[in-house]
């Protein structure tokens, strides 16, 4: 793990430290487990974006989707 430093707005602060509280866990690992949450829903959304921006294009260029014609083949090597 890597040490680093952040500042809270006092409100913030007080409830994070509520939450850490009620759940019987250190302020440190409540964060971790927000910041982990946050970063895979952004990662969600990016990867969301990246395929609505190339559907599009799978649809629409028959070069794209000419593998999906081999789908319901067996490929023997």
């Amino acid at each position: 793990m890597h040490r680093t430093q952040i500042l809270l707005e006092p409100a913030q602060h007080a409830e994070l430290a509520t939450i850490a509280g009620w759940e019987h866990r250190s302020l440190s690992d409540l964060v971790r487990e927000m910041l982990r949450l946050q970063l895979e829903a952004r990662r969600q959304r990016s990867l969301a974006a990246a395929a609505e921006a190339l559907l599009s294009d799978y649809r629409d260029d028959p070069e794209l989707s000419a593998s999906t014609a081999l789908d319901t083949e067996d490929v023997h090597a």
